[in-house]
C-alpha cells in the first residue's frame, strides 16, 4: 500500500514522537496571504529547501519565510566551495515530494537537517507532503527529532525587481 504525502508526513512524526498537527489550507500567492491563512508571521513559515553538495549528496535547509539562504555562511558551516538548489525533478527524486510540499517528515531519503536559528522558540508551519496541507510543529520539538544543525544561515529577503 501506496502512502499519500500527509500519511509518510504522520507515520514519521509519530515515529519519532513528535506532536504535529496538519491542516487543509487553500492556495495562497504569496508567504503573507499563507502566513495569514495560518495565523501565524511570516518568519513562522518555514521553507523546506533541498540544497545539492558538489559531491551530489543532498540536505534539507530549513528558513524562516522572511529570509533566504546565506550561501556564504551555509557554504562556511558545510566546509564546502559550492552549494546549489537542484532542479524540481531532482528534489522530488530524493524526498519524494513535490515543491511547496517538501518537509523533512517522511522524505523517501534520509537527509541532514540544518535550521536557521531564527525559527527556534515558536510553532512554525512547513510543507506537509501535499498541497493544500501545512504542517504545524514546535520548532524546537522538531530540531530535536532531526538532530538538526542549528546555526545562523540566512540573511533577508532580497526585493525583487
Amino acid at each position: 500500500m501506496t502512502l499519500t504525502g500527509t500519511e509518510r508526513v504522520e507515520v514519521d512524526a509519530r515515529e519519532r514522537g513528535l506532536a504535529i498537527e496538519i491542516v487543509e489550507r487553500p492556495a495562497a500567492d504569496s508567504l503573507e496571504a499563507a502566513a495569514a491563512l495560518l495565523g501565524l508571521e511570516p518568519s513562522a513559515v518555514i521553507k523546506s529547501l533541498v540544497v545539492k553538495r558538489h559531491d551530489g549528496d543532498y540536505l534539507f535547509v530549513l528558513t524562516p519565510g522572511d529570509r533566504q539562504i546565506s550561501w556564504p555562511k551555509l557554504r562556511t558551516l558545510l566546509g564546502v566551495n559550492k552549494l546549489s538548489l537542484p532542479s524540481a525533478d531532482l528534489a522530488l527524486e530524493a524526498t519524494g515530494y513535490e515543491r511547496g510540499t517538501i518537509t523533512p517528515l517522511g522524505s523517501l531519503t534520509a537527509l541532514p537537517v540544518f535550521a536557521d536559528e531564527r525559527m527556534l522558540g515558536k510553532q512554525v508551519a512547513l510543507g506537509a507532503g501535499e498541497h493544500g496541507h501545512s504542517l504545524l510543529v514546535d520548532a524546537d520539538a522538531l530540531v530535536a527529532a532531526f538532530g538538526a544543525t542549528v546555526a545562523d544561515i540566512t540573511e533577508p529577503l532580497k526585493p525583487r525587481h
